[in-house]
């Protein structure tokens, strides 16, 4: 994940650019047909080659319509290894609020945070801290000085990580502008533990791993015990193909409901935006447009990468060298030129179908 993300003021052709995405999402979300285009074996060859020659690509896996086509490892990796998936990591969480909202174990987003972590405020806090709700923690508009970028090492070497991120002082107003902090996703995990005596790994097997049938391995740990919310997960790429596929498929999987079709459009709603790259983002998801389609994903430092594409029933997943010497978003962005490329690949048919 990018090291600094903030958000910044809206002009009015950005205005107009938001409200485009909406109306975009709006209609991924409607019932799709299925899509008529089948990857061409040329333009397969010609992605996966390109894919391959990415400085740091580790695996490549797209999926069209539920069926896999193209499953590809470089550098000696493969798509059935346990990959760091850094702050992808994010969306898992996000999933997991949703679950907890759908089971009633969160009331819902506007619930204040201190009602979810109880004993674990620390007692001197900033009274502001009552007014941080659930979704502002997901949307990173929680207000408080960021435990990312240049404040990470301070924070992960703290004795108490929740009590950390709860203390430091506020730097935005509560619901403003966009300040990318993992410490916010990690109040969430604390939250999810306390308020069901389970361990976020425990709830991320039962609610995510079972329905879907992929192996989640235990991860990082704070100094009390608490999963990391927001880095360090371990997933394989095949895994990470499957959540994004149920995430596509609006909270199904197999038949099987996982997530609710509700959580998934708040997901999916513009809600800040990045200053680091320009892109919306809701709830653990950055929103962009691609090749003229509206485009969800989430994404981890060092180019660990899931694309939820609606409008061409496409989800991708690509994962890379977590440690890397090189800029990040000039990485993605050229990810993101393969992604663009696919959509058009996978479009063509239907929109000869359109002119006939």
């Amino acid at each position: 994940m990018p090291t600094s993300l903030q958000s910044h003021h809206s002009t009015p052709a950005a205005s107009v650019s938001r409200w485009r995405l909406c109306l975009l999402g709006l209609l991924a979300l409607l019932p799709l047909e299925p899509a008529a285009a089948a990857l061409a074996d040329d333009r397969r060859e010609s992605i996966v080659e390109r894919a391959g020659t990415l400085p740091r690509s580790h695996t490549l896996l797209v999926a069209i319509d539920g069926e896999t086509v193209i499953d590809e490892g470089f550098r000696g990796h493969a798509t059935d290894e346990t990959a760091n998936i850094k702050s992808l990591s994010k969306t898992l969480i996000s999933a997991l609020v949703g679950a907890a909202i759908d089971r009633g174990v969160i009331e819902s987003v506007d619930q204040p945070i201190v009602e979810l972590l109880g004993a674990r405020v620390p007692a001197d806090v900033d009274p502001r801290v009552n007014d941080i709700t659930v979704g502002n923690l997901l949307s990173m508009q929680a207000g408080l000085e960021r435990t990312s970028g240049g404040n990470y090492g301070a924070w992960v070497a703290s004795s108490n990580w929740v009590s950390d991120a709860l203390a430091r002082p506020f730097d935005a107003e509560i619901g403003g502008r966009m300040r990318y902090s993992t410490g916010n996703s990690h109040l969430l995990s604390a939250a999810l533990t306390e308020v069901t005596g389970r361990s976020t790994l425990a709830l991320a097997r039962d609610w995510l791993g079972d329905p879907l049938g992929i192996s989640i391995p235990p991860w990082t740990r704070d100094p009390q015990g608490i999963y990391f919310g927001g880095n360090e997960m371990g997933l394989t790429p095949q895994a990470l193909l499957r959540f994004g596929e149920m995430v596509r498929q609006r909270g199904r999987y197999g038949g099987q409901a996982v997530l609710s079709t509700d959580w998934i459009e708040r997901s999916w709603q513009p809600r800040t935006r990045s200053f680091f790259n320009g892109d919306d983002y809701g709830y653990g998801w950055f929103i962009t447009e691609l090749a003229g389609e509206p485009v969800y994903y989430g994404w981890g430092y060092g180019g660990q990468l899931l694309y939820v594409i609606p409008s061409r029933a496409m989800t991708v997943v690509m994962t890379s060298d977590p440690m890397p010497p090189s800029n990040g978003s000039n990485y993605v962005n050229r990810v993101e030129t393969l992604i663009g490329d696919l959509i058009e690949a996978t479009g063509n048919h239907n929109d000869e179908e359109r002119t006939t």
